[in-house]
């Protein structure tokens, strides 16, 4: 049984709607992840003074 002609017209290619663009979505998407990622913890100083090795003059 052949397909009427809007059967076939509504499969053959989908739609595209209007909405968010490619771009958006990404710069969306970073935003978000900027802001629920949690602060680095600060690194841990050391208790003794770094000391620079001298050469010998």
């Amino acid at each position: 049984m052949p397909a009427t002609q809007s059967s076939r017209e509504s499969t053959a290619q989908p739609q595209s709607l209007p909405g968010v663009s490619m771009r958006d979505l990404l710069a969306a998407c970073a935003a978000a992840a900027a802001v629920s990622t949690p602060p680095r913890a600060p690194e841990p100083r050391h208790s003794e003074p770094v000391r620079e090795h001298r050469d010998a003059a």
